[in-house]
């Protein structure tokens, strides 16, 4: 490896950025041990991408506290939820092929189970449903079962029988309306998969992306093979205490099964950047591809990718938490970087994002640095913003001028300092919110709105 990327290396390591409760906000500098310290997290894995190739990847850490083991870049961890976008990947191959419709009711497909009725109504439930997280079907995650315990059949699990751990997987909105995470989906389209193609799911995982793409280290298989336990991390759900027997078994595979390392993910992500860079065919074609990173029901989702960004800096890739384990796997759509992260405890969670931003800034990444905003409003304009505001419940705040700087006061709390993101919208300093100014059709200010937290609070101006 080149002196450059070991220095890369050693600068994202060495120059960790703890998260803060505001928004682009940071603590004080620490390094990779010290924050793998604090969140009592025995071993972390990284691969990076870089110019649409695997740059790099390095395992940190130990594979089990109180041992001397160290994770390496072969050591194996659960990927988690990431066994949802590699399963949509091979769902959208079969699709591609004709083998499947993405928008044919999955009762048509399925022969050991049956999405059942409701009340006397049939639920028409797609792929497309199941894979947008938006069928309206319950059961959001599986909690994994002991390696000791007796392992229920797929067709239990989704009847919820014994010895399933979960309820029932059914319908209990309507489909299609809105996005609402759900394991569960993901375990019917792998018995639908499973009943199309009559072969056990690991196999079909295997034939559909690893072998094409020579991945070796990758694995769907649960119960995972003895002769892969010696090269696996062991999970630790809190303070560092080792789960008893390692690690639990996922018999939901495609929801939660996969075994793998960063570098296996980083390949897969590798071959659809360069899917998307010449509009070429890889394991998907592109046409494919590209439907697969459109919204669906609601913005942030794709089919099987959550997606993130907007323009030159959009993203796509999914989160993972399973018992003592959690990933990060995030592709550029436009440029050809990515990651994929892979810790060995479930403490370690806030840890995804903090080396997520390292290796960003390390990198350049687009969207992830706040942007620099120099906006100058004109005082004729800040004037205009100056006033009351009331909502129709009691709310009421003022704007008022301090200087040459707005600021907003709200019911009894002391004045806020506003700073101009555009002519019409303004941020509050140290808090994670913002206002925006609204005008008639003759170009009156008749209201603000404040955005906090998901929410919008609007507040129209008084006139005496």
């Amino acid at each position: 490896m080149s002196m450059a990327i070991e220095e890369r290396i050693e600068a994202i390591i060495q120059r960790i950025q703890p998260e803060t409760h505001c928004r682009n906000k940071y603590g004080k500098e620490a390094t990779l041990k010290e924050r793998m310290r604090y969140y009592n997290t025995p071993g972390v894995s990284i691969a990076v991408i870089k110019n649409f190739k695997l740059e790099w990847a390095r395992g940190f850490g130990i594979c089990e506290a109180g041992k001397t083991e160290p994770v390496t870049e072969t050591t194996l961890f659960q990927a988690a939820s990431v066994s949802k976008p590699v399963f949509a990947v091979a769902v959208m191959r079969l699709v591609q092929e004709g083998k499947l419709d993405l928008d044919r009711d999955v009762n048509e497909y399925l022969t050991s189970w049956k999405i059942p009725s409701v009340s006397g109504w049939q639920p028409k439930v797609t792929l497309r449903h199941l894979l947008s997280h938006s069928a309206g079907v319950t059961i959001q995650g599986f909690p994994g079962y002991e390696r000791t315990g007796e392992l229920p059949k797929l067709v239990q699990i989704l009847n919820g029988q014994h010895p399933a751990n979960t309820s029932s997987v059914e319908v209990n909105v309507i489909p299609g309306l809105q996005f609402r995470y759900s394991g569960g989906g993901t375990t019917i389209a792998q018995q639908l998969v499973e009943d199309r193609l009559n072969q056990p799911f690991a196999e079909i995982m295997s034939e559909l992306i690893f072998t094409p793409l020579g991945l070796t280290n990758s694995t769907y298989e649960q119960p995972l093979p003895s002769q892969r336990h010696e090269a696996t991390a062991t999970g630790h759900p809190w303070k560092g205490r080792p789960l008893p027997g390692k690690w639990y078994v996922y018999p939901e595979m495609a929801a939660a099964g996969l075994w793998t390392v960063p570098s296996d993910l980083a390949r897969i992500g590798v071959e659809l950047q360069l899917i998307l860079k010449h509009h070429s065919s890889g394991i998907l074609s592109a046409e494919t591809l590209n439907e697969m990173l459109t919204a669906q029901i609601e913005n942030h989702m794709g089919i099987g990718f959550f997606l993130e960004g907007e323009g030159e800096a959009s993203r796509f890739g999914h989160n993972g938490w399973n018992e003592g384990f959690v990933s990060r796997f995030v592709l550029s759509k436009h440029h050809g970087y990515g990651a994929v992260i892979m810790i060995n405890s479930n403490e370690g969670n806030a840890l995804l994002g903090e080396i997520e931003h390292a290796i960003a800034r390390e990198y350049g990444w687009l969207g992830y640095s706040p942007d620099q905003i120099n906006v100058d409003v004109s005082p004729n304009i800040l004037k205009e913003y100056v006033g009351d505001y009331k909502e129709t419940p009691g709310l009421h705040a003022s704007i008022n001028l301090e200087g040459n700087d707005l600021a907003l006061r709200i019911q009894e709390q002391s004045p806020i300092r506003l700073s101009p993101e555009s002519q019409t919208k303004f941020s509050i300093e140290g808090l994670n919110a913002s206002i925006d100014f609204e005008r008639n059709s003759d170009g009156q200010v008749v209201a603000l709105h404040i955005h906090q937290e998901g929410r919008a609070f609007r507040l129209d101006k008084t006139f005496d």
